[in-house]
């Protein structure tokens, strides 16, 4: 007769799938000296609590999203970022010099985080000192905390083995463990509809002490994430991808586009919508300065359709910079950001935001001076009007203290001038100011740092890897408080794993790709969503990301074109989302990136001096960021080491096997 036991599943699985020993994966001896089985353990709340406690722990680090790149590199090794430190890693990541040994440990910690949920499922309805209430939510956690291991899985290695949810008969013969990999499209069905089942028993809100659990909007937004990539180019009917096969030789990516999958994404993004929980956050107009940190509003150019309107159908009444820039900077905690839907708040791990603002600031002010922005970035953003920028020929000239170059420092160049204020809220152009005003001494508070060769923070010979290689830095989650000086601190920052406006931006470029008219199921159940390329719809809710960074709406033209609103639609992804850990994976779901991650690095030239400073701005190739795309970079590698273990498992194309 079968058994159909949980526990002793996993453990033989976990040898498997998870790099070691049973015992390893199942010691929870730091909560259980005594090794109580799940009888015992699941009765009391204490327990209970504590092991689901230790199921969350595998979010962080490895599995962070938005974080430095010691443990998570892909905020940094697409077309926009990059990074000057760590020797010559970011070489071999951007030449794809990297193996089947890089970044691993983001398999064996989902799966181990995956067991652990999967135990608490099926275990905790046992407990004596939880009402039934509590019970549901709990293992909707779990479920949720399931579902979400196993979609950053998805993301980077493509398809995995979905592990079997009710127990299988632990006296199988090892080797007849081993799972071959599911298909995308049955990943995708598995993790979507656990995260609607969690949904379902998830509460709308938490407090402050529950910030990093995940709430209704936070499952159903993931859940619209999933459906995203899902729909796009490389998981949909991709035939350039017919060689990624289970050990049967059966396709894992389907072969056949199917519109469907943008509906799907569009109804489950517009499920999050119509929670009405969530909204765009807005600072508030200020006709005067509140401090020199926060000065008078700088408003976008007349509109005639925006600046007599106030938000959501115009900037009237809002502050655009201050709207962006708060957002990120720690100046709002995250109950008081509406627009947040799921994050780990501050426990990201010992490479979180924090870090990332350490080596953002400036060398001169005790930074590393080593993360930075692609010229081909910075031109991304919009001038203030929302037009492009002119490059050819650029802008020649620098600031003086003129009004009209607000908020510009003089000496400046007027490349920079007249951009749109999600451009100053992201960017560290040379000459910008670092206001540092948590430090102790004066002397240390509003420094303006420039970039040319042989200042501090310049090009130096004594120390090479310590400079913005294109001389462009970055200003995305520095605070005007942040300082590495005497006295200084560093305000903590909220990480923003997924955001309203993420939501927003999934709405509308599902829409815009559907090619007919659907009625999808929402997550309950109990209705359907109509979905289909209505441009009035899909103006409805881009514009208010749009107008909250201080540009207006796309125009008719661009709304009459699938295409042209596609290529719009994947510039504001670029620029609202930047340095969250979206563009490496958005260009390779769009099979962007042979062409976008194979274009020449450029920057300002890092070898002139402030006597040559005209020189400094006519952009050159940086020879030390060097870029290439090849097939085999859309996946991560599956280490050998799992490969070793699970003889069903296949590598992704262009990888090794192990010898």
């Amino acid at each position: 007769m079968k058994k159909n036991v949980m526990m002793p599943f996993f453990c033989a699985l976990a040898g498997i799938l998870l790099l070691g020993s049973c015992k390893k994966y199942l010691d929870m001896d730091h909560f259980f000296k005594d090794r109580q089985n799940t009888d015992t353990i699941f009765v009391r709340r204490d327990y209970s609590d504590q092991w689901l406690a230790s199921t969350y722990t595998h979010l962080r680090n490895e599995n962070a999203e938005v974080a430095s790149k010691g443990f998570t590199p892909f905020n940094f090794i697409s077309d926009d970022m990059f990074f000057g430190d760590r020797d010559d890693k970011y070489r071999k990541y951007k030449n794809g010099e990297y193996d089947e040994t890089w970044d691993q440990s983001s398999w064996s910690s989902c799966y181990e985080g995956i067991r652990k949920a999967s135990v608490f499922i099926h275990n905790i309805d046992k407990n004596r000192e939880m009402t039934t209430e509590e019970i549901a939510e709990k293992k909707a956690q779990a479920r949720f905390l399931r579902a979400y291991y196993y979609w950053l899985l998805l993301r980077k290695y493509g398809p995995v083995p979905i592990v079997a949810d009710n127990g299988i008969d632990y006296t199988t013969e090892y080797e007849n463990l081993a799972q071959p990999r599911n298909t995308y499209d049955e990943c995708v069905e598995f993790i979507t509809r656990e995260l609607a089942t969690a949904a379902k028993d998830l509460p709308l809100q938490r407090t402050n002490r529950d910030a990093a659990r995940p709430t209704k909007g936070a499952a159903l937004a993931a859940r619209a994430k999933v459906y995203l990539f899902s729909a796009s180019p490389l998981f949909n009917g991709n035939a350039e991808m017919s060689d990624l096969v289970d050990n049967t030789g059966r396709p894992l990516i389907s072969q056949t586009y199917d519109d469907t999958k943008w509906a799907k994404a569009a109804a489950a993004a517009k499920d999050v919508i119509d929670l009405n929980v969530y909204k765009i956050f807005t600072a508030p107009f200020n006709a005067d300065d509140q401090s020199a940190t926060q000065p008078k509003t700088i408003s976008p150019p007349y509109h005639p359709l925006y600046s007599n309107s106030s938000f959501p159908l115009g900037w009237k009444d809002i502050d655009p910079f201050q709207s962006y820039s708060q957002l990120f900077n720690g100046a709002l905690g995250y109950t008081a950001n509406p627009e947040i839907i799921f994050s780990r708040v501050t426990e990201q791990g010992s490479e979180g935001i924090d870090m990332m603002v350490l080596h953002q600031m400036p060398f001169s002010l005790k930074g590393w001076n080593t993360h930075g922005i692609t010229q081909k970035h910075a031109d991304a953003y919009y001038m203030s009007d929302g037009t492009n920028i002119p490059v050819n020929p650029r802008v020649t000239g620098f600031t003086g203290n003129k009004e009209e170059h607000r908020p510009l420092p003089p000496n400046v160049s007027l490349q920079y001038a007249n951009r749109e204020p999600r451009f100053y809220a992201s960017v560290a152009y040379n000459g910008s100011m670092w206001e540092n005003t948590s430090a102790t001494r004066v002397e240390d508070r509003y420094k303006q740092v420039f970039y040319y060769r042989g200042y501090p923070d310049g090009k130096q010979p004594s120390s090479p890897a310590f400079h913005i290689r294109t001389g462009i830095g970055i200003k995305k989650y520095y605070n005007p408080f942040d300082s590495f000086m005497e006295g200084g601190f560093i305000v903590p920052k909220v990480e923003p794993a997924i955001r309203y406006a993420e939501v927003l931006l999934i709405y509308a470029e599902a829409m815009n790709e559907l090619n007919g008219i659907y009625s999808i199921p929402n997550y309950q159940g109990t209705g359907n969503i109509a979905v289909g390329r209505n441009v009035t719809e899909i103006s409805k809710y881009l514009s208010q990301v749009r107008i909250r960074g201080g540009v207006p709406d796309f125009d008719n033209n661009v709304y009459a074109s699938k295409e042209r609103l596609r290529k719009a639609l994947k510039r504001e992804r670029e620029i609202e989302l930047f340095a969250e850990g979206h563009r490496y994976f958005d260009l390779r779901r769009w099979k962007d990136a042979p062409v976008e991650e194979s274009t020449l690095v450029m920057g300002c030239n890092m070898n002139m001096t402030e006597s040559q400073r005209d020189l400094f701005y006519i952009p050159v190739v940086i020879p030390s960021l060097p870029t290439i795309f090849v097939k085999k970079m859309y996946l991560w590698p599956i280490s050998h080491s799992e490969l070793r273990k699970n003889r069903k498992l296949t590598q992704n194309p262009g990888w090794t096997m192990f010898d």
